[in-house]
């Protein structure tokens, strides 16, 4: 990713600055350009592709897919972020729920959150059995090489974000009506966890960074600077991706420009400005 002005300044303590609106939007669409490449890419090789966001609370998972998929077909790239499980789904083989969701030929799937829910969330508010945390955490090795195996590019990202800049995000959230939304009773009582969080974070690492299937950690502080150094990583760790796009005849038409006309009993609705 380009240096600019702003990542030579400093605040006190040695932070960076935040990346302004303007700078972050002139870098995101140079990636723009290079993802609809990808894309091409994918389609024209049958590849497929799954990319793995996870972190804390608030780190920007979800705006970092929305970066990512912006610019491209929904039909072909899809973001998952799936529910809590159902009582069937919870009495079915772990993965399971999550297979459905791999990608086809030429596809390319983001999950919100994955099925490393199981070391993250679940462990430790309780919500699974520790035997049951345990197990996942020798089976996800395993399930990550049969899909790399069978041709799948997985990549897995951890969006790393101090406790002070959680809260921040906690904050704007409550006082936010637009983001309402995003809080959860889960979220509150994760506040009080960081530490615990931290320490599930490093035993899923220790047991699920693989040779096959290894993790990078990604500084989301601040949360644009973080979204283009993941798609920059992303872009420069996938194959030459470049696909020259066919040429699209595109001949004026052959008379005069028409202008809708309305002569069933519905019209169209008056501007509401």
């Amino acid at each position: 990713m380009p240096d600019d002005k702003k990542r030579k300044s400093k605040k006190a303590g040695g932070a960076p600055d935040k990346l302004g609106k303007a700078t972050y939007l002139e870098q995101l669409a140079g990636h723009e350009i290079a993802l609809n490449n990808m894309a091409r890419w994918l389609q024209a090789t049958g590849k497929r592709l799954v990319v793995v966001v996870e972190g804390r609370d608030t780190a920007g998972k979800g705006g970092v897919i929305s970066a990512i998929t912006g610019t491209l077909s929904p039909r072909q790239v899809k973001a998952v972020a799936l529910p809590k499980p159902t009582d069937r789904e919870r009495a079915q083989w772990y993965f399971q729920r999550y297979v459905p969701h791999l990608p086809a030929a030429g596809e390319m799937v983001l999950f919100d959150r994955s099925w490393y829910n199981r070391a993250g969330v679940e462990r430790v508010m309780g919500y699974c059995t520790e035997a049951e945390a345990k197990a996942f955490l020798k089976q996800a090795p395993v399930f990550e090489q049969m899909l790399v195996d069978d041709g799948i590019l997985l990549f897995k990202y951890w969006l790393t974000v101090d406790q002070a800049a959680q809260e921040e995000r906690f904050a704007e959230r409550v006082a936010d009506p637009l983001k309402h939304w995003k809080l959860s009773p889960i979220d509150l009582k994760a506040r009080a966890k960081y530490a615990e969080y931290g320490k599930a974070r490093d035993a899923m690492l220790k047991a699920t960074h693989t040779k096959h299937a290894p993790w990078t950690l990604v500084d989301f502080n601040d949360q644009r600077r973080g979204r283009l150094t993941l798609i920059d990583h992303l872009l420069r760790h996938l194959p030459d991706t470049l696909v020259s796009p066919e040429p699209v005849d595109f001949p004026p038409l052959p008379g005069k420009a028409l202008q809708e006309v309305y002569r069933g009993p519905v019209k169209p609705i008056r501007p509401a400005c």
